[in-house]
């Protein structure tokens, strides 16, 4: 009989559910100026970063959400050339960017200088040395803020963070007013990204249709698409917005054509037949996307369970 692990790291999915991973060591425990930080390392997901009691990735399974965040967008771009990175502290969704060879510039603005410091130490397979890269420009600072007073367009705006917690470092760049500033820094043409929470059947209502009516009362053009993150526990939402944003017309041969023109390194997730796939969503969240009504402001901001 095997003996059960006697170290567990629980994280809960939703109120009622949560996920439990055999701990094999703590990596580093602190706190911020701004928020919790633990890096631990499990048995099955490998180093993990977790902020705030929220899982932002594993070693496992990065590779799912950084390539499902990154990859899409660039795909559906000509020629991106400028990159805006709104947070990715542990410099993996950096790393994705930086693989096209057609970005010439990129701009990553993260609040807490400490959380990126730590990544560069203790997730070097996350970032593979991106933060080295010479089209790099790092800012510490708060995204929203540098936009507003930093009036640079770009081809592409990446929003890599944490979940909207209430008194949290994040929850205002979930809200209409940050989505309107956003749209004012992208090139004509320009695509922006954002992760937008789990959009699972029993937890899309959670934010994920919500964030969705939001960026949708901004841009013209939304197109939601999902993965399933197994370190999440659950299905992952994201959004791909701008004027004309048509993901879904784009052929499997399109999509690997122009992944073999300009990533120079072999990616895992993601290729034409993934992306198909990642934009036929099931029924059931169509539809609830379509009723959804709530409108996230900086008055009536959402908060993630």
């Amino acid at each position: 009989m095997v003996e059960p692990p006697t170290r567990w790291y629980y994280e809960y999915i939703t109120a009622n559910l949560f996920l439990a991973s055999n701990l094999n060591r703590i990596v580093y425990v602190g706190q911020t100026r701004y928020q919790r930080v633990e890096i631990i390392e499990t048995i099955p997901f490998g180093r993990c970063l977790i902020l705030d009691g929220r899982t932002q990735s594993s070693e496992a399974d990065e590779f799912i959400y950084h390539e499902a965040l990154a990859h899409p967008a660039l795909a559906c771009l000509p020629n991106p050339r400028s990159v805006f990175i709104a947070g990715g502290g542990e410099g993996a969704t950096l790393r994705e960017v930086m693989s096209h060879s057609t970005v010439e510039r990129v701009v990553m603005v993260d609040l807490d200088q400490e959380v990126v410091e730590l990544c560069q130490e203790y997730l070097p397979n996350h970032h593979q040395g991106a933060f080295h890269d010479p089209r790099l420009t790092l800012v510490y600072d708060d995204a929203a803020r540098y936009l507003e007073t930093h009036p640079e367009q770009y081809d592409l705006l990446v929003v890599d963070i944490p979940d909207p917690l209430e008194g949290g470092p994040a929850y205002l760049m979930y809200t209409r007013e940050f989505y309107r500033l956003a749209s004012q820094r992208l090139n004509p043409g320009g695509i922006m990204v954002a992760h937008a929470g789990p959009c699972s059947p029993i937890n899309y209502h959670e934010g994920f249709t919500a964030i969705h009516r939001t960026i949708s009362s901004v841009f013209p053009a939304v197109a939601p698409y999902r993965a399933y993150v197994p370190s999440f526990g659950s299905e992952w939402g994201f959004l791909l917005a701008g004027q004309h944003v048509e993901p879904a017309v784009l052929t499997s041969q399109e999509i690997d054509a122009r992944l073999a023109a300009r990533v120079t390194r072999s990616l895992r997730f993601y290729d034409g037949i993934t992306h198909r796939g990642m934009f036929a969503l099931p029924k059931y969240l169509r539809q609830a996307l379509a009723k959804e009504e709530r409108l996230i402001t900086r008055e009536n901001p959402l908060y993630a369970i």
